[in-house]
């Protein structure tokens, strides 16, 4: 029986687990430091005390979250258990324990009440979702009132030269890369088309509105190969 996009997603990152934080900074050049850093920044003017952190991966936005903001609890939530026992290590070693947990979870079926977190994160992850309305509307139902949600992902540059460049790399270059360092075959062809497929910036400013936000807004990052979206409830 063919398994579906979860299925799958959480298979492929099972899989890359144990090469994704090394792969990431390689494949980034580091920049994706910079990224989380911006994104982080724009939760500072509601001062959240608990956060979301979903597709949290191996917690590394969390625990710059931790860090920048110092919060009292973070919930990171994933489909990889394997990503997310790297993650529990990294959180443990950053002695952050006992303001973040990581569990296994669900982004389209949230097992927290509504209204329960002052912010939501979501750092590369949203192009993975099976149902992206049924996610979103997930991430407005658990953030409270007033709370805001900050998402992180890959899009699509449009300069000139940089957009044929970016193409170049993303299609040929990268999904060698991860094949040679993950050994995985899959994974990092799967990158560049989950970027090609996802709606970008208005497209996907429309659909967080269209969920319930408001103030949603795009905020492009280094010629546009990264974007950061946020919206408040």
């Amino acid at each position: 029986m063919e398994m579906n996009k979860k299925g799958q997603v959480a298979l492929m990152f099972d899989n890359i687990a144990q090469s994704y934080d090394r792969l990431n900074q390689v494949l980034s050049l580091g920049i994706d430091r910079y990224w989380r850093w911006r994104a982080i920044r724009y939760l500072k003017d509601v001062q959240p005390q608990t956060i979301l952190d979903v597709a949290t991966g191996t917690a590394d936005l969390a625990i710059a979250t931790a860090k920048q903001l110092q919060p009292t609890l973070i919930v990171g939530v994933d489909i990889s258990e394997k990503m997310l026992d790297y993650g529990r290590i990294k959180v443990k070693n950053a002695a952050l324990d006992k303001i973040i947990t990581l569990k296994t979870g669900d982004a389209e079926n949230l097992s927290f009440s509504s209204n329960t977190f002052d912010a939501i994160t979501v750092s590369f992850g949203v192009r993975n979702f099976e149902n992206l309305d049924k996610g979103i509307a997930e991430l407005y139902r658990v953030v409270r009132s007033g709370g805001r949600l900050v998402v992180l992902e890959f899009s699509k540059p449009q300069t000139p030269g940089i957009k044929q460049l970016y193409n170049f790399y993303f299609t040929h270059i990268l999904p060698r890369i991860g094949r040679l360092v993950s050994k995985d075959t899959s994974a990092y062809t799967y990158l560049p088309q989950s970027v090609q497929a996802f709606p970008q910036g208005a497209e996907f400013v429309q659909i967080l509105t269209k969920n319930g936000f408001k103030t949603a807004k795009c905020i492009r990052l280094t010629f546009g190969i990264c974007s950061i979206y946020i919206a408040d409830k």
